[in-house]
């Protein structure tokens, strides 16, 4: 069914303008990073003293400053990002797989569990958070707090539950009668998950990890509470924050720290749409 022109083009306006609306401040950040102080405070909405020229100076800038030690920061943010990536889509897929064969109360009450998890903001539960990873890491003599090991398990807790509520839907319409052959194979389970299950959830962990790792990369909030501003360990998020605090009024140099920051995973995201798209949509139908 063709849709009238009239009520097209009133969504593509109101499209375009929630598009605009949504893209302005990383218009603004692009823009102003080619330009110095001075032209920012000037005319900071105009291409007036915009130069590339001026933006390889204002990256040099920002990288070689010792008070933002960038690739300190990116080094972290990478490590950190990668690891729980890879332990969600792991062991997301390990309980959804689980999840969705072990047809009992106690697999229902725990699916129940992650589900109820979703909907309880990290606000709530961050002090109580800092406190027990305080406490158990003194009890285990292992340091939670300020490492990389420890925000690594927090992202995981905090990940899971959106992973495993996907990955869930995804296997839910696999056939089970593809481990009933690989059992008849003499396939063990963990073979059957890594050999069968997990090379079909593919698809749907593409769009979970970047997902997830958009989320885990741009991240402030967690990083500051258990790495601390001024720790030894320092995610990129953070470092720009502190960075930031030691140039108030060096527009130039800010907004150049922030777009390094968030350029990676908008380089990601670009390359990686349609694979996000495809992921979402076959999760959907399944």
């Amino acid at each position: 069914m063709k849709m009238r022109k009239g009520p097209f083009a009133i969504l593509m306006i109101i499209a375009i303008i929630i598009a605009v609306y949504t893209l302005f401040p990383f218009f603004m950040v692009v823009l102003n990073s080619f330009k110095k102080a001075s032209n920012i405070v000037a005319s900071p909405v105009t291409t007036a003293g915009a130069s590339f020229g001026q933006l390889k100076a204002n990256l040099s800038a920002v990288v070689g400053n010792s008070n933002f030690n960038f690739w300190a920061a990116f080094g972290t943010s990478a490590v950190i990002t990668v690891v729980s990536l890879v332990l969600l889509a792991l062991f997301g897929g390990m309980a959804a797989w689980v999840i969705c064969r072990n047809k009992t109360k106690w697999s229902t009450m725990i699916y129940m569990t992650f589900i109820a998890s979703m909907i309880i903001p990290f606000q709530v539960v961050m002090l109580a958070l800092i406190s027990t990873f305080r406490d158990v890491g003194n009890f285990i003599d292992i340091k939670m707090l300020q490492s990389i090991p420890g925000i690594v398990f927090a992202y995981c807790g905090f990940g899971g539950a959106m992973t495993v509520f996907i990955l869930t839907g995804f296997i839910k319409g696999i056939p089970y009668e593809l481990e009933e052959a690989a059992a008849i194979d003499g396939c063990s389970p963990e073979g059957t998950f890594f050999r069968v299950i997990f090379p079909l959830l593919k698809p749907v962990i593409v769009t979970v990890t970047i997902l997830n790792g958009m989320w885990i990369w741009n991240d402030y909030l967690l990083p500051s509470l258990m790495l601390g501003q001024n720790g030894p360990v320092k995610t990129l998020p953070v470092a720009v924050q502190a960075f930031v605090g030691s140039y108030v009024k060096q527009w130039d140099l800010i907004l150049t720290a922030a777009l390094l920051a968030i350029l990676p995973m908008i380089i990601i995201f670009i390359v990686a749409q349609k694979q996000i798209m495809n992921g979402m949509v076959e999760g959907a139908i399944k």
